[in-house]
């Protein structure tokens, strides 16, 4: 009997730490691809939000069809919304963004639709009071009070893109899913266990940094806990 190689690579353990010194720059550039694609999604998926909850809100009969339309976009199946995107887009990076843009839209919209909707009436009127206009208004009271749900919102929108983002190696442009996708496909242990790994840090740094963030924002909410 050939006694087992000295090599995990070689023995193809799960477990690796050569993979992880002998692949470091393909891991890095999967890494901020995957960074990219998230945050390109996110913040384009934001600026969208933002004008459609308040149209939401300021028309009541354009809430119906605002929300109608973006859980209908949430409901398509990740390939399905690739592929009838892929006319449009051909096979790019700008595909996976957009397709991970209206994912993001159902969240962002009814979170920030719900912050805004829970301002105290009586808060706006004492604004308005004061001498708030419509746009002082908005920015000086809605939008701060209506922060920590929209912040809600975006921290899982930001989880949700984070691993939708590894369906994009079906076109070559999935961050960390690239290294998914070929390391199932040759069943190549370490590589599979060490991109997914990342993908639950990236989830999970994302995360608590948003969350930081709005504790930062919202001092009040701290004061009433």
């Amino acid at each position: 009997m050939t006694a087992p190689p000295d090599d995990c690579l070689a023995r193809n353990e799960w477990l690796c730490g050569a993979y992880l010194t002998s692949r470091r720059e393909i891991l890095w550039d999967a890494v901020v691809q995957h960074l990219q694609l998230t945050a390109v999604s996110v913040l384009t998926g934001l600026v969208i939000a933002v004008p459609l909850a308040l149209a939401a809100r300021h028309r009541r009969w354009a809430a119906g069809p605002v929300l109608g339309v973006t859980t209908i976009l949430y409901t398509v199946p990740s390939l399905a919304m690739f592929s009838l995107l892929l006319p449009v887009y051909g096979l790019s990076a700008s595909l996976v963004v957009a397709g991970l843009v209206l994912y993001s839209l159902t969240l962002l919209v009814r979170n920030i639709l719900a912050g805004l909707r829970a301002v105290p009436e009586e808060t706006k009127q004492a604004a308005r009071g004061m001498g708030y206009g419509p746009v002082r208004l908005l920015v000086a009271v809605e939008l701060p009070l209506a922060l920590p749900a929209a912040m809600a919102g975006l921290r899982i929108a930001t989880v949700s893109v984070v691993s939708l983002v590894t369906v994009g190696a079906i076109v070559g442009y999935g961050g960390l899913g690239n290294l998914i996708y070929s390391g199932m496909n040759t069943y190549f242990k370490a590589q599979v266990l060490t991109a997914s790994v990342l993908c639950v840090v990236i989830a999970v740094a994302a995360d608590l940094s948003l969350l930081l963030a709005q504790r930062f924002l919202t001092p009040w909410t701290r004061r009433k806990s």
